[in-house]
This record gives C-alpha cells, sequence and structure tokens, in this order.
C-alpha cells in the first residue's frame, strides 16, 4: 500500500457512509419515498398481531359468544392490508435495486477513471491486482449490501418503527420490559461494531493481495514454468490465501458474538414478556387477545434486531470496501489535467525545450539531473545510454507521464503542466517498448488511435509502411485477434502493430521508447523501414540501446548517470574514440558481429 494511505487516519462508519453517499448522489433521489414504502410494507406484518387481538377479543370471546361475522371481517381487512403492503415491498426493492446499480455503476466508472488518473509512479507503486479489487470486489461487497443487506436493512427498520409504536400502545409497561431486555444486547453490539470495521478493512485489504498473486501468477506463468518455481509460486499464493482465510475467520468470530448476544436478549425478552404480561392479566390490566398480540409483537420486534447484527456483518464489509474505494478517490493526481484552465498545444511542427529539468523516485537518488537542451522542430533525435542512465524517465518527462522535480518542459514554448490533455495526446504520442495491445483484432487496435478509420484507410496505412506483406501474410488479415496483452503475436510484430497504431494517430511528436528492442534481423529491418516513413516531417524523439537508430539521426543526445554528456551527429561524436558513445558504439558493434 502507498505511503499517502498509510499515512490517512481511518474515517468511521457513519462518516465513511456519508462520503460514500456524498460521491453517488445517485442513491439520494427518492430516498424519502423509499423509507415510505420500506415502513407501508412492514404495515402488513403488523396487522396481524392486531388482527389476532381483535379477533380473539371482539371475536372468539366476544360477550355474547363467538362471533364468526365480526371473525372476516378482520380477516378480509388484513388480507387486504397484506396485499398492500406487499405491493409496496416490491415498489421499494425494485427502487433499491435500479438506483444502487445506477449509483454502483457510476461510482465504478468514477473510481476506474481516477485510477486511469494516477501519475504511472502511483500505478507503479501499488500492486495492480489490489488496485483491479478497488474497482471490482470491494464496489460489488457494497453492491451486495445495498441489494440484500440494504433491503433487509430498510424492512427490519421500518418493522421497528411500527412494531415499537404499537407496543407503546398496547402496555407502556411491557414495552419497557422489552427495551430493558435489549439494552445490554445494543451496548455489546456496539462495542463489536468498532472491532468488526477493523476486521473487514483487513479482509478487503488481503483480498486484494491475494487477487494481485493471482494475477501475477497467472501473467507470470511462462517464467514461472522456465525457472521451475510452481513451488514456491504455490506456496506463496497459499501463504496469501491462507491470510485471507485467517482474517475472515477472526471478522466471523467477531460477528458471532455479536449475533450470540442478539439472541441471549431475545430469549429474555420473550420471557420477561410472559411474566410479567401474565401478571398484569391477572390484575385486569391486559386481555387474553392483547397479551397474545404483544408476544407476536415482541416476536417482530426481536426480528430486525436479530437481523441488525447478521447485517452489521455485511455491512461492515461493504463499508470496509468503501473506505478502500475512498481512499483512492482521495490521492490527488500528481499529473493533472489543466482542463478548462489549459490551453491546447500551437499548432504545427512542435518543437521540445528541457528547461533546467531534474527527476528523483521518492526515495531513491536521482535519474536526472539539471537537463538543458533544446531540440528543433522536424529534428530526428536519438537519446542513447547504459541501462538506467535515465533514458525511460526522459521519455515520461517528455511525453508528461511523469512530472520533473525540478525545471519545466517545454513544447513549442508552452510549459507541458499548462498543456490540456486533450490536446497534448492528440498531438504526442509514445510507442512504448513493450508494444502493448489490447484482447482484440490488429484493426481494433490501430482504431484505438483514430476510430472513424476503415479497412481501406488500414490498409493504405500498412501499405504505406512497407508492411502489406506482412499484414497479408497474418491468418485473418485486419481481422486476426491478438490475444490478451497481444501475446498471439511476436514481440517484433506487437511493435509493428503499435508503430501503425502510432503511424494513424499522425502526432506531431513521436517517442519511440526501445520501439527496435528485443526483435530478430528481420523483423528490425522491417521496422527500420516502417520508421523512416513514421518520422518523416515530424519531431521524433527516439530512445534505443540498438545504435541503428541513432545512425540515421540527426542528432544523438547521449545521456550517463542522469546528465547529458554528449550531443551532435552520429559521425561527429564517433571521432572522440574516447567518448562515451564511441565506447557504447563500438559494444553495440562487437554484440552484433
Amino acid at each position: 500500500m502507498s505511503e499517502a494511505l498509510l499515512e490517512r487516519p481511518e474515517p468511521g462508519t457513519l462518516a465513511t457512509v456519508r462520503r460514500g453517499i456524498a460521491l453517488s448522489p445517485e442513491l439520494r433521489p427518492g430516498l424519502i419515498g423509499t423509507l415510505v414504502l420500506a415502513v407501508l410494507s412492514m404495515a402488513g406484518r403488523v396487522a396481524v398481531p392486531i388482527a389476532v387481538q381483535q379477533g380473539i377479543d371482539r371475536g372468539i370471546r366476544a360477550p355474547g359468544g363467538p362471533d364468526l361475522g365480526v371473525v372476516a371481517v378482520i380477516v378480509g381487512l388484513t388480507l387486504a392490508i397484506l396485499v398492500v403492503s406487499t405491493a409496496c415491498g416490491y415498489a421499494m426493492t425494485r427502487r433499491l435495486f435500479t438506483v444502487s446499480e445506477t449509483a454502483l455503476a457510476a461510482l465504478r466508472g468514477r473510481t476506474f477513471r481516477h485510477i486511469h488518473d494516477l501519475s504511472m509512479l502511483h500505478q507503479q507503486s501499488e500492486r495492480r491486482g489490489s488496485l483491479v479489487s478497488r474497482v471490482t470486489g470491494d464496489i460489488d461487497q457494497i453492491t451486495q449490501f445495498l441489494q440484500t443487506g440494504g433491503v433487509m436493512l430498510l424492512l427490519s427498520s421500518g418493522q421497528l418503527v411500527v412494531t415499537t409504536v404499537v407496543m407503546l400502545v398496547y402496555s407502556w409497561q411491557l414495552a419497557l420490559v422489552v427495551f430493558a431486555a435489549f439494552l445490554p444486547a445494543v451496548i455489546v453490539i456496539r462495542l463489536f461494531q468498532k472491532r468488526l470495521a477493523g476486521a473487514y478493512r483487513i479482509v478487503r485489504e488481503r483480498t486484494g493481495t491475494m487477487l494481485g498473486a493471482v494475477a501475477e501468477s497467472v501473467v507470470g506463468a511462462t517464467v514461472i514454468r522456465a525457472y521451475g518455481v510452481a513451488g514456491r509460486t504455490e506456496k506463496r499464493l497459499d501463504s496469501s490465501i491462507g491470510s485471507l482465510r485467517v482474517a475472515q475467520q477472526k471478522a466471523l468470530r467477531t460477528s458471532v458474538i455479536s449475533f450470540s448476544t442478539g439472541e441471549i436478549a431475545a430469549g429474555v425478552a420473550l420471557a420477561a414478556v410472559v411474566i410479567v404480561g401474565v401478571l398484569f392479566g391477572v390484575d385486569g390490566g391486559l386481555t387474553v387477545g392483547e397479551l397474545t398480540a404483544f408476544l407476536f409483537l415482541v416476536t417482530l420486534f426481536i426480528q430486525p434486531v436479530q437481523i441488525a447484527t447478521e447485517v452489521l456483518n455485511e455491512a461492515q464489509n461493504a463499508v470496509a470496501g468503501w473506505r478502500r474505494v475512498l481512499d483512492v478517490l482521495d490521492i490527488d493526481p500528481d499529473v493533472a489535467d489543466p482542463d478548462t484552465l489549459g490551453v491546447p498545444l500551437p499548432p504545427g511542427p512542435l518543437s521540445v525545450r528541457f528547461d533546467g529539468v531534474s527527476y528523483r523516485y521518492p526515495g531513491g537518488p536521482v535519474v536526472l539531473a539539471d537537463v538543458d537542451l533544446e531540440i528543433a522542430a522536424r529534428t530526428k533525435v536519438a537519446v542513447v545510454g547504459e541501462t538506467g542512465s535515465g533514458k525511460t524517465t526522459f521519455a515520461k518527462l517528455l511525453t508528461r507521464l511523469m512530472d520533473p522535480a525540478d525545471g519545466e518542459v517545454l513544447l513549442s514554448g508552452t510549459p507541458l503542466t499548462s498543456v490540456r490533455f486533450t490536446s497534448l495526446r492528440s498531438r504526442v504520442v509514445m510507442v512504448p517498448q513493450d508494444g502493448f495491445l489490447f484482447d482484440a483484432t490488429v484493426a481494433e487496435n490501430i482504431r484505438f488511435a483514430e476510430p472513424s478509420l476503415t479497412d481501406d484507410d488500414l490498409e493504405l496505412a500498412f501499405a504505406g509502411l512497407g508492411l502489406a506483406d506482412w499484414l497479408a501474410g497474418l491468418p485473418q488479415g485486419l481481422e486476426t485477434p491478438v490475444g490478451e496483452r497481444g501475446e498471439a503475436l511476436s514481440v517484433g510484430e506487437r511493435q509493428l502493430v503499435a508503430l501503425v497504431r502510432a503511424y494513424v494517430a499522425d502526432p506531431d511528436l513521436l517517442v519511440l521508447d526501445e520501439a527496435t528492442s528485443a526483435v530478430d534481423p528481420a523483423t528490425e529491418v522491417r521496422l527500420q523501414r516502417a520508421l523512416e516513413t513514421v518520422t518523416r516531417g515530424r519531431t521524433t524523439v527516439a530512445i534505443a540501446h540498438r545504435l541503428s537508430t541513432a545512425q540515421s539521426a540527426d542528432e544523438v543526445i547521449v545521456v550517463d548517470a542522469g546528465r547529458v554528456v554528449q550531443r551532435g551527429p552520429h559521425s561527429t561524436l564517433l571521432l572522440d574514440e574516447d567518448s562515451i558513445y564511441a565506447k557504447l558504439y563500438a559494444s553495440w558493434l562487437e554484440q552484433t558481429r
């Protein structure tokens, strides 16, 4: 978990629920109407004890003997009330389901968009399985509570209110006896509520950890098999699953104590009502019908209390999930979109300027220090250096995937921090080194850059890059599925598709991060030919270990230990045989022989 989440104090249950509802305004419309329907739906249950009392006192024990006509009328009225209350219950449940699904779908989308807006640095600081569980498992837990526990809670609340009123009308003395029996249970449940909240927060956290371990094991299956570490991986998974099981058992034990307390209170209340009620009856304070009805009412009073202890279990689990969602939403994106306050990039070719730029990762050393450089528009530049020299950080700062710790990056004189994302992402495109593809067809992956392109447009794009023969060799051409993360294609083929995707986006600044790394010689030839077309007429910054890219660049920038140490054309930099670039080039030539 990130330091931002660890340092934030944990809010209380009510504060969490209030914030959750505030962030889901879709839950609020019609809330009063839903509560009214809940109360009305309980009228049918309370009508039964009243009907029993009236049937006994005015029908069966009538002064002149049993009056079946009165009993028939009471039964008829009760049936009518039950029909109406059942209809109200149906309307309430349907309303609650519709509202909760709408609200939580919006919350899921809002959470996903916020996670997507967080910087790559923050996303990398948390396990991805844990982040995914915020959008899936945690919100699913809230949904489950609102649609099951929430319905039970509303119905129970309505039943408790109506039953309490009727009990006070029949006998306030017996009502006080019931309240006194349940008072200790309420105190105990209240005390255990905080423990349950903490226990279920741990459950949700360990669920995220387990999902992360499972996802990592699936994604890394090839490496696990290649190194024969299936046993260690299983132990790691067993450990995360075991930790989750222990946390769930602890939470359930706490919940069982609360439930048992409610059961004991229910038994005490029934016994006390029978004893005190009989004493009142002997003294003429209660009729047989009233005492019988009161026992029914006590049962109706007990049900919500018992249900409350069960719902409390679900509620604390849902609140724990809500807290984890709110924890993410509370994180301010450190790379924020200026949106309406921002400006678009100026039209035309883009130039680049790094003005005193430095960057360090949290808790780590400086990876870029005092970088001052300019790249003219329509210039093709290669950035080279040893692994860990700061090349990829340079690319991320240039595309504003991260912001510098000091200094600023400017495109055509405009600071990146003031450029609206809509303008930046449409004018600046980065081809990452892994050539990430979505689980779709080749055509669909390219249309991520420009959805309006037809198949003919896509075929022209491939032809324009000299890749028409490669496309024709695919099993289904443009409709060839690439698989999850593009794994149905080779590394080089994924980079070819990613390059075509960048080409159709038609950016003014193209950043290639290791775009020709880890490919076979034949694919590299294809890539180099395609790159010549893609980079023509636009500002291009290529970051590569393979120095064949540097040979064709207008200029080479050499980065060493986070500093720009050399700059100039490839041929000029080779004149000094003792320079860092000359040594890098000699080493690369040696490896390619």
